[in-house]
């Protein structure tokens, strides 16, 4: 029983489950916008994903040289340097413009991580705006980054799916943050440190809601019953899991089923789609 759960905390670890998270919206992304495979940017956001999390989630405490090198370290930083290969070989693989989208986010992700000034700390321990950050860069790596490679026209349908899909990610990170509670530095002022977890809920309900309205605005919205059932079924999912968060959950609440959630919704379509 231990290695399956080492092999489940190894896959988790490494980041290459959030990866399959970033990777399902992405082509997400592609369906609603009718987007034939692009593997240039499906991959690059996968790899990229894997690169920008750990670094994200290993740089300080390697800095720090509070990180020993165990097995699984190991075998992380190996994935991590065989998903930045990756990374920049679908980098050069992509439009100019894309390019440029692409390197904006990397220097978000570094801002995120590193203290670019001195006597001050990164932008990952600004008071209340980690959520917001998280958010941006995954609206602008699913959402911005697959429709400017692809060429397609910019249109008020392209902004309301960023606006359901920051919704998505925030909600989705308020469940981590509340998760997270115990474990955060005060100093953070995350959404549940400030209102507390029952109107953190309330919040996350009314973002919810807010998400699956929006999704009449859509100007296809009469060709669109498969997509409009399945941000509704999507939003019941991630409702269920804001309903029954706490901060004793375990940590594969969040890290694995949560964070499953993008998978779900692209397996839903692949499914329901086929029929």
């Amino acid at each position: 029983m231990q290695f399956p759960k080492k092999l489940l905390d190894f896959y988790i670890n490494s980041s290459i489950h959030i990866a399959f998270s970033v990777y399902s919206l992405v082509r997400m992304t592609q369906f609603i916008f009718h987007i034939s495979e692009d593997k240039p940017t499906l991959y690059f956001a996968f790899f990229g994903t894997i690169v920008g999390y750990n670094f994200v989630k290993y740089d300080a405490l390697a800095r720090t040289q509070k990180l020993q090198m165990r097995r699984e370290l190991m075998g992380i930083a190996f994935i991590s340097m065989i998903s930045l290969i990756a990374t920049g070989y679908y980098f050069f693989q992509l439009k100019q413009t894309t390019k440029i989208i692409g390197f904006l986010f990397l220097v978000i992700t570094l801002l995120y991580t590193l203290p670019f000034f001195p006597n001050r700390r990164n932008a990952r321990n600004w008071a209340g705006i980690k959520i917001y950050i998280v958010a941006l860069c995954w609206v602008g790596v699913t959402m911005a980054l697959p429709i400017i490679n692809a060429e397609i026209a910019i249109t008020s349908d392209f902004y309301l799916k960023c606006v359901q899909r920051f919704l998505l990610i925030f909600v989705l990170v308020l469940i981590f943050e509340i998760i997270d509670l115990q474990k955060d530095d005060p100093n953070l002022k995350t959404v549940p440190q400030q209102i507390g977890v029952k109107r953190t809920k309330i919040l996350g309900f009314i973002l919810l809601l807010v998400f699956c309205g929006l999704e009449f605005f859509n100007s296809n919205f009469q060709h669109s019953y498969l997509m409009l059932n399945l941000i509704f079924a999507i939003a019941i999912v991630i409702g269920l899991f804001l309903a029954f968060v706490n901060p004793f959950r375990s940590k594969y609440y969040t890290s694995f089923w949560v964070e499953s959630v993008p998978i779900l919704w692209w397996v839903l379509v692949l499914v329901l789609d086929n029929l």
